[in-house]
């Protein structure tokens, strides 16, 4: 079957729009986007760990604390042992020098005695070594150093500090060696201090070289975390084990995040999954309900809500500003629904949940808590009637979050816990929610939809068309309300919108206020067409349609309602008029546009209800009996005569829903026109 080239040109704007939809709600999405460069979980040592169950995504180090590693280096430091050059040469020069006293100044009893003996020791304490005096003590007052390193030949070894000498312990030690055969006050005669001598030198270029090369190999880490271990649950107190994996989790997982390579890769993994989900809803709407596209404002009304939202969480996560939980998500659904159908609420209302999820870290609470609320959402609000349902909704939705959040945290800690933090959010939540009622007004004002309050607010007969069609023309009123009452039955029955049918039929004959008389219902006496020719009388009763558009028009009624006005009649013909005047010009080609009424024909199943509904109960006035017969004769032929003229061909009412509107219509009129019992009367028979 081939398209027409109209039907081809729509198709393809209706791809066109579709395809702009999802590139630009993507590109203002992701542009908006936090790049995952925050760690969004907050701990404390000893505290319990506040979120559901963490687990490793990737292999990481556990890192040591900054304690830990400073008290390794220090460890390292005493352990270490600073290397120092052995300088033979200044024995054998000490010793020399010894023998050059002795021969030239240390003459006398005992001297050779005393001469060896000196020497012997000289050769001890060089052989030990001995050390300046500022680096004995030095080395002695850190307690941290035991060892020093002695390098003789290129050989080094450990000796320790108490095995070596300074100046003065080894002065000390020739005086002290062996006072009672050598007299010290013999040995203060001979020039010791000037035979003690430095003969070990720090090497502090190999001595650095060393520790710093030590400290260095100390690991910064502490074992490995492999990806998907468990970390740790909800309501675990987080030890000092657990806070160093902690620590070190948060540090790879900002190292990995801030890094600029990534940074493209994050962009175009965020754009694929916004777009993924994008797509599932372009493909529902295509397969479900693909007139939201025939109205390019339903298309806009739908992504911007969950487009708006998600920037709104995307701010809030890459500032910090606030709480998401705090963020009224179920308005989105809420108005979704109130403007369109439960189905696509729902569908939107997970597609924005998920790209919010995204954005999250513990990701995983928010996604059950929202998409909770936000189906009791859309069930407790089936239709918005009054002001107060608002209210209503919001409390519930509050309470859900609370019983549900409570709950949540009972399963994975065993305890009530009260986070005082979470319910403040959810009370916020809550209260944001109450603005859902002027942003329905405001939509309503910007994208020309209708809500059941407005329906409400212009079926009150107070308002000022209504006011005057009771005023000039009371007999077309009594019709609007019948029919209105008839249109909410039948749209009830095949799940329809009533209150949108009601108050469309209560302004579907407001044109006939212009020109009253004119019209059946209204007259009393003679009819003013019998002055009238056919075709006169046929633009007078057509005129109504157009007239009673502008006044809608004018009056600044929504586009919903104008739009039963003019299909109320669709297509169709003044037919009385138009039967008339054939039967009057036999011969005469008749142009059928001046009996026909501008249109269009219904393009929603309420336009088509008001159309059965007003034909029908115009028809049953004229009925010269109402029989359970007549009645069904009448209804059956009216309508299967609307079905055979096409006029329910461009919308989506189907059979079944026209045979049941059918039964409502008999049931209801046989209602309306049912006869009178009869009472009798008593007999006056008289007394005997």
């Amino acid at each position: 079957m081939k398209l027409s080239k109209q039907q081809k040109r729509t198709d393809r704007t209706r791809l066109l729009m579709k395809v702009v939809l999802v590139v630009i709600s993507t590109a203002l999405i992701v542009y908006f986007m936090p790049r995952g460069d925050e760690f969004g979980y907050k701990y404390e040592l000893d505290k319990p760990w506040n979120y559901g169950l963490l687990i490793a995504n990737t292999k990481f180090p556990i890192l040591k604390n900054d304690s830990a590693v400073h008290h390794e280096k220090e460890a390292t430091e005493r352990r270490f042992q600073p290397y120092y050059n052995y300088d033979k040469a200044v024995r054998d020069s000490m010793v020399n020098l010894l023998y050059n006293y002795a021969a030239k100044e240390w003459q006398g009893q005992n001297a050779a005695m005393y001469i060896h003996h000196i020497a012997i020791l000289l050769d001890t304490i060089y052989q030990h070594g001995v050390l300046s005096t500022d680096d004995y003590a030095r080395l002695i007052d850190e307690e941290h150093h035991k060892s020093i390193r002695i390098v003789r030949n290129n050989e080094a070894s450990s000796v320790p500090i108490t095995d070596v000498f300074s100046l003065r312990t080894a002065y000390r030690y020739i005086m002290m060696a062996d006072t009672v055969k050598y007299s010290r006050l013999v040995l203060q005669q001979y020039n010791i201090n000037e035979l003690i001598q430095q003969n070990l030198t720090y090497d502090e270029m190999k001595s650095r070289a060393e520790l710093d090369e030590l400290l260095q190999s100390i690991s910064s880490y502490n074992g490995f975390v492999q990806a998907g271990q468990k970390i740790i649950d909800r309501g675990e107190t987080v030890t000092d084990e657990l806070y160093d994996i902690l620590h070190s989790y948060k540090t790879d997982y900002e190292r990995r995040n801030t890094d600029d390579a990534s940074l493209p890769y994050k962009s175009i993994g965020q754009s694929i999954f916004v777009i993924v989900i994008l797509t599932t809803l372009i493909s529902y709407l295509s397969l479900f309900r693909n007139d939201y596209f025939e109205n390019f404002r339903c298309g806009i009304l739908l992504f911007a809500l969950p487009v708006f939202f998600c920037i709104v969480a995307a701010l809030m996560v890459s500032h910090k500003i606030l709480n998401v939980f705090m963020l009224p998500c179920c308005m989105v659904p809420i108005v979704i629904r109130v403007f369109m159908d439960s189905r696509t609420a729902f569908m939107f209302h997970c597609a924005m949940v998920l790209i919010i999820s995204l954005m999250l870290t513990n990701n995983y609470e928010f996604v059950i808590l929202q998409l909770t609320a936000g189906m009791v959402a859309i069930q407790t609000l089936r239709e918005l009637s009054q002001r107060s349902q608002i209210i209503r909704t919001a409390f519930i939705i509050f309470l859900v979050y609370v019983v549900f959040y409570t709950g949540y945290s009972l399963h994975h800690e065993n305890a009530v816990k009260m986070d005082t933090w979470m319910y403040i959010c959810f009370s916020v939540n809550g209260v944001l929610l109450l603005f859902t009622y002027p942003m329905l007004w405001l939509f309503e004002k910007i994208f020309g939809f209708t809500s059941d309050v407005t329906l409400v607010e212009l079926s009150n007969i107070h308002n000022p068309l209504l006011q005057r069609m009771t005023e000039v023309a009371p007999g077309t009123f009594q019709h609007s309300m019948q029919v209105a009452n008839l249109s909410a039955e039948v749209a009830t029955k095949i799940g329809a919108k009533a209150q949108l049918v009601r108050t469309g039929a209560l302004y579907h004959d407001i044109g006939k206020t212009e020109r009253p008389v004119f019209f059946t219902e209204n007259q009393q006496g003679a009819s003013p067409h019998k002055h009238l020719s056919p075709l006169k009388s046929a633009e007078v009763i057509i005129a109504h349609v157009t007239r009673g558009a502008e006044l809608a028009e004018k009056s600044h009624l929504p586009e919903a309602i104008r739009r039963f006005i003019l299909t109320h009649h669709g297509k169709g013909k003044a037919k009385f008029f138009y039967i008339t005047y054939k039967n009057e010009h036999p011969n005469e080609e008749i142009d059928d546009a001046l009996f026909t009424y501008p249109g269009p024909n219904p393009s929603t199943k309420e336009e088509a209800i008001l159309m059965m509904c007003d034909a029908t109960e115009a028809a049953s006035r004229a009925l010269s009996e109402y029989t359970e017969e007549s009645i069904n004769q009448l209804v059956d032929k009216i309508i299967d005569g609307q079905v055979a003229e096409g006029f329910f061909s461009e919308c989506a009412i189907t059979f079944k829903d026209i045979a049941v509107a059918k039964t409502v219509l008999k049931d209801k009129l046989k209602t309306i026109y049912h006869t009178r019992i009869s009472y009798p009367e008593l007999n006056n028979t008289g007394e005997s």
